[in-house]
């Protein structure tokens, strides 16, 4: 039988599956891809039987290749947090899903394996920008500030080397930095031994500071627009710079647009005071999709702004 683990190149993705096999040790083909590269059961090529584990892509963005798995004979499991529409009823189908927006991928698999490794679960939940959720699961345990600061960090670099059109974009490619997060049961250990975290920090100040310097249009109060030129540091950073919106501001929404050759891409983060339903902001356009906390739209059109924030303003302020 043919083993796929399938997951999505941030923090999250990475974190959830590197959880997973080092509770269940197995040999698999790895698909991965850049964060916003979402449709990757879709797009890959199975032998009959198979066994697939899927960790953060949404089941409603992959249901052809899931439909397509499932009558190949294959048997899943997946694990996610995003908005996942109808989930068929298989016996060769087992999910792990929940869209509470406190809660992540890693998190969801951290409760199935009882905290046994815990600190990569934290480093899922701070790069995924859930801090509330990751300090007060540091806290329940006793962790100290020192390793968490370390953890935190390690989480945010590692969710922005997700952030690329393309891999090229990207500093370290998702499946060479699973291969190496899997030889550490502690990713303590891994900063410790390799020089992973001050490379990708480095990078990340750098595009960080690049993404300060752009306007920011804000509509009212509640919401705010960024657009950001065609580069390789802007496609870097975007979410992370929303992310950093979102935390300064905590009681409005935000639109990181990203230029590109035909349009834009949308990064869109919730109110951290009202961390719902950014998912049905961004499923309101196309190619839109995610979960509560955050989302994004793959393909948009300049004439799709005033849409955007009057679906922006519909969801959280005109309530």
């Amino acid at each position: 039988m043919n083993n796929f683990d399938i997951f999505n190149g941030d923090a999250d993705g990475l974190c959830g599956i590197t959880q997973l096999r080092l509770a269940y040790p197995r040999q698999t083909t790895l698909i991965t891809g850049a964060k916003r590269d979402n449709m990757l059961l879709n797009n890959v090529v199975l032998s009959d039987n198979s066994q697939l584990t899927v960790v953060d892509i949404s089941l409603h963005s992959n249901l052809l290749g899931l439909t397509r798995a499932l009558n190949q004979g294959c048997s899943v499991e997946w694990f996610d947090h995003h908005h996942s529409g109808a989930i068929p009823e298989h016996p060769n189908l087992v999910t792990h899903i929940d869209t509470d927006p406190t809660l992540c991928s890693s998190l969801i698999i951290n409760k199935l394996l009882n905290n046994r490794f815990v600190h990569w679960a934290i480093v899922a939940a701070f790069g995924d920008n859930m801090q509330d959720s990751a300090y007060a699961l540091a806290a329940a345990l006793g962790i100290s500030q020192v390793t968490v600061d370390v953890l935190k960090d390690l989480g945010m670099c590692i969710n922005y080397n997700s952030y690329g059109a393309c891999i090229e974009d990207l500093h370290y490619h998702p499946q060479e930095l699973c291969e190496v997060m899997r030889q550490f049961n502690e990713p303590m250990s891994l900063v410790a031994e390799t020089d992973l975290l001050p490379t990708l920090k480095e990078h990340y100040e750098a595009d960080l500071t690049s993404a300060r310097r752009t306007p920011v249009n804000v509509i009212n109060e509640y919401v705010a627009l960024v657009i950001l030129p065609n580069s390789k540091w802007s496609r870097r950073i975007n979410g992370l710079y929303a992310n950093e919106l979102s935390n300064q501001f905590p009681n409005r929404a935000h639109a990181i647009l990203t230029e590109k050759n035909d349009g834009y891409t949308v990064n869109i983060r919730a109110p951290q005071n009202n961390p719902l339903n950014a998912h049905r902001v961004a499923l309101k356009f196309e190619t839109g999709g995610g979960r509560h906390t955050a989302a994004g739209i793959q393909h948009f059109t300049a004439d799709q702004t005033n849409n955007l924030v009057d679906e922006l303003k519909r969801q959280y302020f005109l309530q």
